[in-house]
């Protein structure tokens, strides 16, 4: 029987675009259950000692995955307008995420999130703007997000950032299987394939 396959995802990352807007396909075409677990990369890198993107703090490598995504995104279809803000707040997005994890609509809304973010060159932290793609997909913008904001639902985002650290996770996107990790959008046949086995 196949092992669901879990998508660590921060809204914020490049790698996590590519892979947010292929996952669900993917997961569809192997039989494998796909879990999303959105989670924030700025604790995580904190804890190795870094207080921005490695890609902001190492120039070569930043100039290197700009180049990089571009391609991607040639290759995979996906739009793309290099953000004028890197890395943008993803803390709101990955809330509503975390309080939709049940949802039928949740991997829509992923989708759109990463559009404007990394398509579009909008700003997720607007409420306005995460309030619109949720009325867009039939919810209650503004109730959704009253909901995402209580301090229960920003409890368990927190506890799920902790989460990912406590299990290896360093960078996003990972995809976890049965305890295995597969980091990077280009593991996510390899977690894919590790599910049916």
């Amino acid at each position: 029987m196949p092992v669901p396959v879990e998508f660590w995802f921060d809204f914020a990352s490049t790698y996590s675009y590519v892979a947010a807007m292929r996952v669900e396909a993917a997961a569809a075409a192997a039989g494998v259950p796909l879990l999303y677990r959105p989670f924030l990369l700025g604790p995580i890198f904190a804890k190795q000692g870094w207080n921005d993107s490695p890609y902001n703090l190492n120039p070569a490598r930043g100039r290197y995955m700009w180049r990089d995504i571009e391609r991607l995104c040639t290759t995979h279809g996906l739009p793309f307008r290099r953000p004028s803000r890197f890395p943008r707040n993803p803390v709101l997005a990955a809330r509503v995420a975390r309080a939709a994890s049940e949802e039928s609509w949740l991997p829509a809304y992923i989708r759109a999130v990463f559009v404007a973010n990394f398509g579009e060159d909008r700003d997720i932290a607007d409420e306005a703007l995460i309030g619109g793609i949720l009325d867009t997909l039939g919810r209650d913008g503004r109730g959704t997000i009253s909901a995402a904001l209580d301090a229960e639902q920003r409890g368990r985002l927190r506890e799920q950032t902790d989460s990912a650290w406590k299990i290896g996770i360093v960078g996003a996107p990972t995809f976890v299987v049965n305890g295995e990790l597969f980091w990077g959008q280009d593991r996510m046949d390899e977690a894919f394939a590790w599910g049916r086995s």
